[in-house]
């Protein structure tokens, strides 16, 4: 590996921060001695890489760098070699991807936090005026939910003890090579305490299983596919950790009448042909009620009409679409006599041959 630390990285002179701190992470995991055991190679790789980073993330040591290089570091706290400090909780780089919060023995220490709980998913079906409109309901969501009796810590009171391995750090530290590693106590589970005279109710467990009825809040303009989230409502976690969260993801139902496609509405509606010929006031369905409609003479079959402000509102705000009405010109599939003489008499006006086999059938054809 190269001894410059923007090669170290991979990254150019002028990358940011955030991109340092990617490029970081990315070597961290690739080079870290859990992931290569016996490996001197990686072990100095990875040495390598949190230097060029403590350097680089670091404005002031890094204008001296790009002026003077790692001779101009020489004599500063922590250089040359590692520091130590700057690396004393690799969790904001980290995370816990390898399961504990610290991975230095004596820098940034302390006890081990017991993981939160599960988050839950529940899926409901709803109706689309609903999803229109949006409601409140209530939903009943199976869970771990932390015990009340000894509230979720799993102990009568007094049945608690410290871990004597770990001594309640929850962690114990091991020598590896260069390292000093923090791995989770074995005999405690991490927890730093073990439970001498378990709660009744719950076993030791700290958690039990339950049955929450919850309200829930579904916004008007919800689709297909969104996620509600309810913060601490998914499953209690271990030894009085905090819970996990509740998604609540949405099924919308199908219309008979309507279509929705983003913030808009469509609906057909029939008209006859002396309504699209001559004009008229039809009343329309729309999700708020019946609205009238003025159809202008001579309108044509699957003539879009278009309702402003009767569509969908949106979940980022802005107001709500339009609905859109298609007229279809309904031809009658049976005539009277009255019907039949009529339309004869149009025919002729038109200088149709009112004989002429096919004649009724084409008519139906271009009116439907």
């Amino acid at each position: 590996m190269s001894d410059d630390y923007y090669e170290i990285l991979g990254v150019e002179r002028d990358a940011d921060v955030a991109t340092i701190k990617r490029a970081y992470r990315k070597a961290a995991v690739r080079f870290h001695p859990d992931k290569n055991p016996d490996d001197p190679e990686a072990e100095h790789n990875f040495k390598l890489a949190a230097e060029a980073y403590a350097v680089l993330s670091d404005a002031e040591k890094r204008a001296v760098y790009d002026r003077y290089g790692k001779e101009g570091l020489k004599g500063r706290a922590g250089f040359p070699g590692f520091d130590q400090e700057t690396f004393g909780d690799f969790s904001d780089i980290l995370g816990d991807l390898f399961g504990f919060g610290s991975i230095f023995g004596g820098a940034g220490g302390g006890r081990r936090r017991a993981r939160g709980g599960r988050d839950l998913r529940y899926d409901l079906e709803i109706e689309f005026e609903e999803a229109v409109h949006g409601l409140e309901t209530k939903i009943k969501v199976p869970r771990l939910e932390a015990c009340e009796t000894c509230d979720g810590s799993g102990a009568q009171e007094g049945g608690v003890e410290t871990c004597s391995q770990c001594r309640g750090q929850g962690q114990v530290a091991y020598r590896q090579g260069f390292f000093t590693i923090a791995r989770p106590c074995n005999q405690c589970g991490g927890n730093g305490r073990r439970i001498t005279n378990p709660c009744d109710d719950c076993t030791g467990r700290g958690r039990i299983e339950a049955e929450r009825t919850l309200t829930v809040r579904i916004p008007p303009g919800v689709d297909e596919g969104v996620r509600i989230r309810i913060g601490g409502e998914g499953e209690a976690g271990a030894s009085g950790s905090h819970a996990g969260d509740l998604y609540v993801v949405l099924h919308v139902r199908e219309h008979e009448l309507f279509r929705r496609e983003d913030r808009d509405l469509y609906c057909e509606v029939p008209v006859s042909f002396s309504q699209a010929a001559l004009g008229a006031e039809i009343v329309v369905p729309t999700l708020d009620g019946e609205e009238k409609l003025t159809v202008p003479p001579g309108t044509q079959s699957e003539t879009s009409f278009r309702l402003r402000g009767l569509g969908v509102a949106s979940l980022r705000g802005g107001g709500r679409g339009d609905q859109y009405v298609l007229v279809r010109v309904r031809t009658p599939k049976s005539l009277n006599d009255d019907q039949r003489r009529l339309l004869q008499e149009l025919s002729e006006h038109d200088g149709a041959e009112v004989n002429e086999p096919g004649l009724f059938d084409r008519v139906k054809n271009i009116f439907s």
